[in-house]
């Protein structure tokens, strides 16, 4: 198809678009911004990924408040092409077909980017291979292992049935992890010509060819297999002393298999770099921080200050570094028109109205209890009191995986909330998360808020699409906000600073003091009585977070540090 060296970069998720709807939250939507940079940068790069036809869900609240979970219903086929190549992989004992369709990413600079959506609903297949592509995270942990061998293993097999040439092999999170053990028995040895068995198996030579990126500080959400499941659904493609050797004595685990096949392997911030050396000591791990899609997180209001003061940013978002050359009542003006987009967005879909004229504080991400999206409510009193000093209003929008009680649990306490104290403090919940209502949100609030448990968050990237916005952040000290934040002047952290390197118990009512405190003496007198103050805070967050947490800057280090050593 292509004899150009391209980097194969395989992901479980990608998000794209709204009308692709193949994504669960960040993971997918730093999968597509990755590949919209490599089209604008013209990185020669093609990912491979699942079809999910049946998407991740759509979220409905019933009466009671609780998260009801349907299946999407879309047809690839409006937006893709489907190729004719099949590729088979085993799958307890039988054969499984594998068909692709591919999407192309078209940059205005000239560039593209095929994305290849692997798919097992075809007719050589049994009723239940056929649903093994359907749901983004659905099912058992069999159907997990199912989808991760059509993903890695399937995926390699694509790409060479294709006929790609790749340089490097890039594991976005331990999902596709597999497919090293298809490269080992592509460059297994001739036994013939080998003297020592133990080079049978070329490791060295697969290592050389694969990138791994982790995603998560917590050792469970790394996925880990019994070796008997394994042993039932993949069968021995590897002698199962070397499968141990890889990836762990007591179970397949996906992380341990890529952490040992990869000659680069890199955290998604600093901090995230120091907690996986932690978690996986004696490997070397780098870290290269997130970014966004500058382009895709930027609303139109503010896209068209930029292209009048900053031109050519869009390409070159370092470019933002001269915020300070937008006028106070220019950049104001483009927020206002943000914030009213937003209120009409919020009356349109769910009938509520928001009151522009009030400070609005934005929520927005998976709904895990880690992420405890609850916190400001910890103390309902101390919050009222709050509210008494100077009016605000929270947004919230987010889905919990649908096996997640203690994520519903939350999304349920918080609509409660939205129901007893909007006489004082107006707290609405989005429905249906989405790409669309993120950047409705991201660009229409005052406020970001994010309060992870520290250090539970590898990264994050919502708070770095706020302030492509001039949306000011209020975190805790964890993932990239601790390298974008400078307190007071690109936002406010939330608690004390981030020593450690390992999970800790963390006192909730500590972090909920200081952000109440913060929300009261700081935050809601600067927006009501010291706008100049307000609007640098704005500038800053634009100029010295905006220039550089962007997925350009992202890519050109993993081209340098990754692809061409």
């Amino acid at each position: 198809m292509n004899n150009e060296a391209k980097i194969a970069y395989f992901s479980m998720e990608i998000g794209l678009s709204n009308d692709i709807p193949t994504y669960s939250g960040g993971l997918g939507v730093l999968a597509g911004d990755t590949i919209k940079s490599s089209a604008d940068l013209k990185i020669p790069l093609i990912a491979v990924t699942l079809i999910s036809k049946k998407g991740y869900f759509r979220q409905d609240i019933d009466s009671d408040g609780r998260q009801v979970e349907y299946p999407v219903v879309w047809d690839p086929s409006k937006f893709m092409v489907r190729l004719s190549r099949k590729v088979k992989v085993q799958i307890e004992e039988r054969n499984v077909y594998i068909q692709a369709w591919r999407y192309k990413v078209q940059s205005i600079t000239g560039g593209e980017v095929d994305v290849l959506y692997l798919d097992t609903d075809v007719e050589e297949n049994t009723k239940e291979d056929r649903e093994i592509t359907a749901f983004l995270y659905g099912g058992d942990v069999h159907y997990r292992l199912k989808q991760e061998i059509v993903l890695g293993i399937g995926g390699v097999r694509m790409l060479h049935a294709l006929g790609f040439h790749i340089k490097k092999y890039h594991m976005n999170e331990g999902h596709a992890s597999l497919l090293v053990l298809e490269l080992l028995l592509m460059h297994k040895k001739d036994v013939e010509s080998v003297w020592d068995e133990r080079w049978i198996w070329d490791t060295d030579t697969v290592k050389d060819l694969c990138v791994f990126t982790t995603h998560t500080p917590i050792e469970a959400g790394h996925d880990r297999f019994s070796y008997d499941l394994v042993n039932k659904i993949l069968g021995a493609v590897v002698p199962l002393e070397l499968l141990k050797r890889l990836g762990g004595e007591h179970y397949l685990n996906m992380t341990l298999l890529a952490l040992n096949l990869s000659k680069y392997i890199n955290g998604v911030a600093k901090k995230h770099g120091e907690v996986s050396k932690t978690l996986f000591p004696g490997y070397e791990i780098n870290a290269i921080t997130n970014g966004v899609h500058s382009f895709t997180w930027t609303c139109e209001s503010f896209k068209q200050l930029y292209d009048k003061y900053i031109p050519g940013w869009a390409n070159e978002p370092e470019l933002l570094v001269r915020a300070e050359n937008i006028p106070d009542e220019e950049l104001w003006a483009a927020h206002l028109h943000a914030k009213n987009d937003l209120v009409h967005f919020v009356r349109n879909i769910a009938g509520i109205e928001l009151n522009p004229d009030v400070l609005t504080v934005g929520f927005a991400r998976r709904f895990a209890s880690y992420k405890r999206a609850d916190l400001v409510f910890s103390n309902l009193e101390r919050l009222l009191k709050v509210g008494e000093k100077g009016r605000f209003q929270i947004v919230y929008a987010g889905k919990a995986h649908p096996k997640d009680i203690p994520g519903k649990d939350i999304i349920k306490k918080i609509i409660e909330f939205t129901k007893t104290i909007d006489n004082k403090i107006k707290v609405i919940f989005l429905k249906d998360y989405n790409m669309e209502k993120a950047l409705k949100l991201v660009s229409g609030v005052d406020v970001w808020l994010n309060t992870p448990l520290r250090p539970r968050e590898a990264s994050g990237t919502s708070g770095m699409k706020a302030a492509h916005n001039g949306v000011i952040n209020f975190s805790i000290l964890d993932g990239w906000w601790i390298e974008g934040h400078i307190e007071g002047i690109t936002g406010w952290s939330i608690g004390p600073k981030p020593l450690e390197s390992s999970l800790v118990n963390v006192n909730d009512m500590t972090d909920a003091e200081d952000l109440y405190n913060k929300l009261e003496n700081i935050i809601i007198p600067m927006y009501y009585k010291d706008k100049s103050h307000w609007i640098k805070v704005m500038k800053n967050s634009i100029g010295k977070i905006a220039y550089y947490f962007n997925t350009h800057r992202m890519m050109r280090r993993y081209v340098t540090e990754a692809y061409i050593r």
